[in-house]
């Protein structure tokens, strides 16, 4: 059994930490354990209430009401959701319905789900209201934290596999369509936020050329040179120095005046930074990207 603390509570379900202790106090709504040090420590089961709480919250109930429900009963209210379904009543489901499957590695519930939702709403649709939410609420996109529950890396490797597979089924770029350089640099490997950018690109009909995890910086030189992409795009994810980060900005700008050079990943680390190259551009979330194309 999993053991959570309250931040990952609140990561996951996106209800304070503070809220938490005070239904706690207020509701008995669930009981941490303890540990020596008086740290609260909570199970799948608690976090799954929780969970079921929170979707029932954003969806017009009262927490007095969903207090005095028995597991059972809330579970029952979820499943209205999909019987009577809103667009964004029915999105949030699938992000609810995954992270259940995520904490449960309930690999044949997650994929289910997954298809669920792309039928209902097309891949692209379903990347961009279901699929990106969840990878933002669990965390997926930018964690480096080693302390990641073992769910997170099950729930990344299959929406990995499911965004390879579905790039592979789009069509080949136009001879004229603008091409687009992708990769992670040296000693970064958080790839799933590479691979959602790189099935939008080719999704709106660009050329791409993604060169994935890792790139030393010498042989992202080679391949521009040889590829002559008009865009180039890197992420950048785990925490170093903020100097570093800059210089290696100011490389790509500098060394590619003449390309379009787009960057992304954890904010806390770029939003630290001062750009001041002028064809370097940094996209906050996937809107912005959107925006863009």
């Amino acid at each position: 059994m999993t053991q959570y603390r309250i931040n990952d509570l609140e990561r996951l379900t996106g209800v304070k930490a503070h809220t938490i202790r005070i239904w706690e106090k207020r509701y008995n709504l669930i009981s941490p354990s303890r540990s020596t040090t008086n740290r609260r420590f909570y199970s799948d089961t608690q976090l799954l209430k929780l969970m079921n709480v929170s979707t029932l919250l954003e969806h017009g109930h009262k927490i007095s009401h969903l207090a005095a429900m028995s597991d059972e009963e809330l579970v029952d209210q979820l499943d209205q959701l999909h019987k009577f379904p809103s667009g964004s009543t029915i999105c949030a489901a699938y992000i609810h319905d995954l992270t259940t499957a995520m904490v449960g590695f309930n690999e044949q519930e997650f994929t289910k789900v997954f298809a669920a939702a792309t039928a209902e709403l097309g891949f692209f649709e379903g990347m961009i209201n279901v699929f990106y939410p969840f990878l933002r609420k669990a965390g997926l996109l930018w964690r480096t934290d080693k302390a990641v529950p073992i769910q997170e890396h099950f729930a990344t490797c299959i929406i990995r596999n499911k965004i390879i597979t579905a790039t592979d089924t789009l069509p080949p770029a136009a001879p004229d369509a603008a091409k687009y350089m992708l990769f992670l640099p040296p000693n970064e490997w958080h790839e799933v936020g590479l691979l959602f950018a790189n099935y939008i690109l080719r999704s709106k009909g660009n050329a791409t050329v993604y060169l994935g995890q890792s790139v030393p910086y010498e042989d992202i030189d080679v391949a521009i040179g040889s590829a002559k992409p008009q865009y180039i795009f890197t992420f950048f994810i785990t925490p170093k120095p903020v100097e570093e980060i800059a210089a290696e900005i100011m490389h790509l700008g500098s060394n590619y005046p003449d390309r379009k050079i787009l960057i992304s990943g954890d904010g806390t680390l770029l939003g630290a930074i001062n750009i001041t190259t002028d064809n370097v551009t940094y996209l906050k979330n996937v809107d912005e990207l959107l925006d863009i194309l």
